[in-house]
């Protein structure tokens, strides 16, 4: 948990009695290579920081499984969409490493907004930060060659290509396996 601890002072601080709190509320859990740790059509009810491994968010459509995003050690996931509307998120979460996780119960997390605004303060920095990266996401995928955003990937996770199986990496650049193989070749 002091992972967790350390990680969230440097985006906001909060009080020892605020940390108390958090910590009451979250427990380590941990997932195999492959496991889903939140299935598709349920309602996302946890929001997870990664200890260690990898996790992405994924979803099929016309029967294609895509990537949504990777996240990698000292990252918060959850499905946002689902989170805050409270109805069955149609994305899954899954390691793609073996992986350790803090789970944090949303319910009383958002509980303690009102006792805690520094941990709301935290949170919403947090909720920020994802909308910012989400937007950049989309903004690379409608200006960005798939030779830039496979760059853009390396240079924000250089180890992406060997902790993550190639055809989630094709999906994640919204190319095909055969595509990302022939911007790799061009080194």
């Amino acid at each position: 948990m002091q992972t967790l601890l350390k990680h969230i002072q440097l985006i906001h601080p909060i009080s020892k009695e605020a940390e108390k709190a958090l910590l009451e509320i979250s427990k380590e859990v941990h997932f195999q290579k492959g496991t889903d740790v939140q299935l598709i059509g349920h309602t996302c009810k946890t929001i997870y920081f990664v200890k260690e491994g990898c996790v992405r968010i994924y979803y099929f459509k016309e029967d294609i499984d895509i990537t949504e995003s990777f996240e990698f050690e000292n990252a918060f996931v959850a499905r946002a969409e689902s989170l805050f509307t409270g109805k069955p998120s149609l994305k899954a979460i899954q390691a793609i490493e073996d992986s350790s996780l803090i789970a944090i119960d949303s319910n009383k997390l958002f509980q303690l907004f009102d006792k805690h605004h520094d941990l709301e303060r935290l949170f919403r920095k947090i909720i920020e930060a994802s909308y910012v990266n989400t937007v950049n996401r989309i903004e690379s995928l409608q200006f960005h060659t798939a030779d830039e955003r496979y760059h853009d990937l390396l240079k924000e996770h250089k180890d992406v290509l060997k902790r993550g199986p190639l055809k989630y990496i094709a999906s994640y650049l919204g190319i095909t396996p055969v595509s990302l193989s022939r911007i790799r070749a061009q080194k």
